[in-house]
């Protein structure tokens, strides 16, 4: 006669997990960040990671923490923390999901070295640490950028950097018409744009950003219509003017990124 071991419960296998890792208090985690900070070796440090779902996350988390809920460590946890050998200090609310994911990184997905911060945001919070909250997105914008919001590499906070950026790019033509349409589709926050150019019937057919209505219009405020049109929270700055050695370090002072996409004209004829 056969014997059945009987299932643990949730309570069982969370104690079991807790029972062989190792805790830090979130005092011991914040001289962990603080440290890291003041010695400019941030990527030394263990990753904090927040394993709680989008919803808790969306509420505060960790300045600097990694976010893979505990659901989908298996697909994601690899691209987030592509080092198995750096220690991992995981949390959640409280400490019983980050207790089990811990156990699961360490058990089936080949990580060394991975803790639990006692008493999860929950503790952190309460002691007056320092977190930090994405920026809250519209039903509209969640729509909008969903598909960013799905992949790992990006997820909210890489949208919310998108949002905060500036980027300038040079020129409003054949190169510079898609680079506008891509980067205001992406939700890039502020877009300045260089070209002291008008819209002329022989652009039209390589110069997306603008149409036959247009025609005589400065290419910048034919941009600016068609990237508002696009997405509304895009602010478009436009400069009619050419860059050169006196104006170009005014031009891209407040920008992060510059893009180039000079026009070319065609070749002088005899």
């Amino acid at each position: 006669m056969s014997t059945q071991t009987p299932a643990r419960s949730g309570q069982q296998l969370i104690k079991e997990a807790r029972a062989r890792l190792e805790e830090l208090d979130p005092a011991q985690v914040n001289e962990i960040l603080q440290h890291a900070r003041s010695n400019g070796n941030a990527d030394q440090a263990p990753v904090i990671l927040d394993v709680r779902e989008q919803q808790e996350f969306e509420q505060g988390y960790i300045p600097g923490a990694v976010h893979v809920p505990r659901g989908h460590l298996e697909t994601r946890i690899e691209q987030a923390v592509p080092d198995r050998s750096r220690r991992v200090i995981a949390y959640c609310s409280t400490q019983n999901r980050s207790a089990l994911a811990a156990q699961t990184m360490m058990d089936h997905l080949g990580y060394d070295d991975v803790v639990v911060m006692t008493g999860g945001f929950t503790l952190w919070k309460d002691r007056g640490y320092d977190f930090e909250r994405p920026i809250a997105f519209t039903p509209e914008q969640r729509e909008r950028y969903s598909r960013h919001l799905l992949i790992p590499e990006v997820g909210l906070k890489g949208q919310q950097k998108l949002l905060e950026s500036k980027v300038l790019l040079i020129g409003a033509g054949g190169l510079g018409s898609p680079a506008a349409l891509y980067l205001a589709a992406a939700g890039v926050g502020t877009l300045g744009i260089v070209d002291n150019d008008e819209v002329d019937l022989s652009n039209l057919q390589r110069q997306v950003i603008h149409n036959s209505e247009r025609i005589g219009e400065p290419k910048v405020e034919s941009a600016k219509r068609t990237i508002e049109a696009l997405n509304p929270d895009v602010n478009v700055i436009p400069h009619a003017t050419r860059l050169n050695a006196d104006n170009v370090l005014d031009l891209i002072r407040d920008y992060d990124v510059i893009v180039e996409a000079p026009t070319t004209s065609p070749p002088a004829t005899c």
